[in-house]
């Protein structure tokens, strides 16, 4: 029987962002795409999933995908947690997520579009929705982070939007196993329908 091979760490280096006023950019919605920011606070734990790894996947997002059950829901349905879905033509285009770490604090925790909404213009739009839902809550200091797996231009992109690093860090991310992949299939394949 031979041994299978275990998946290779890789090294990650991590750039931390903060910005301290709201944006003061405006843009106008991309002409001729039918949009819509629908919240989303009590989110189906397949649909997060579905989201999180039709976003991330291609940039090496693992962490949610490892949670339990129990752990994910906890995390998602916080008061504190914040979920606002993209929807492209009528079908789920991208996702943001913001947690409030205290009063002062709030981080946009994911952010993101599918492969298929790449390429459309929508991209700062969208950004600066999300931050504009960011300042909401009246905080100090947004947060985000961003890696060299990152989109090329993220940090770019939020630099443009007034986020100035603050920190950097290494650390090591593991991708998904072909096993742990075909048990995120099987999970979400045989979730019970609600109520059931």
């Amino acid at each position: 029987m031979t041994k299978k091979a275990s998946i290779a760490p890789i090294a990650v280096h991590i750039t931390a962002l903060e910005m301290t006023a709201p944006p003061r950019q405006s843009l106008p919605v991309p002409a001729n795409i039918h949009t819509a920011l629908l919240s989303a606070p009590a989110i189906p734990l397949a649909f997060y999933r579905f989201l999180y790894r039709q976003v991330g996947g291609r940039w090496h997002w693992v962490d949610r995908l490892r949670m339990d059950d129990e752990t994910l829901a906890a995390t998602l349905h916080d008061t504190r947690n914040s979920i606002t879905v993209l929807y492209v033509d009528g079908a789920p285009g991208g996702f943001f997520e913001l947690q409030k770490l205290d009063d002062a604090v709030v981080e946009l925790s994911h952010f993101g579009l599918f492969e298929q909404t790449l390429g459309l213009g929508i991209g700062k739009w969208f950004l600066l929705q999300a931050l504009y839902a960011a300042w909401t809550s009246a905080p100090q200091r947004v947060r985000v982070t961003t890696n060299n797996l990152d989109h090329p231009r993220a940090l770019q992109l939020y630099q443009m939007f007034g986020f100035s690093p603050v920190g950097t860090e290494e650390s090591r991310l593991t991708p998904l196993s072909d096993t742990e992949l075909l048990a995120l299939a099987k999970r979400d394949c045989l979730m019970p329908a609600p109520g059931r």
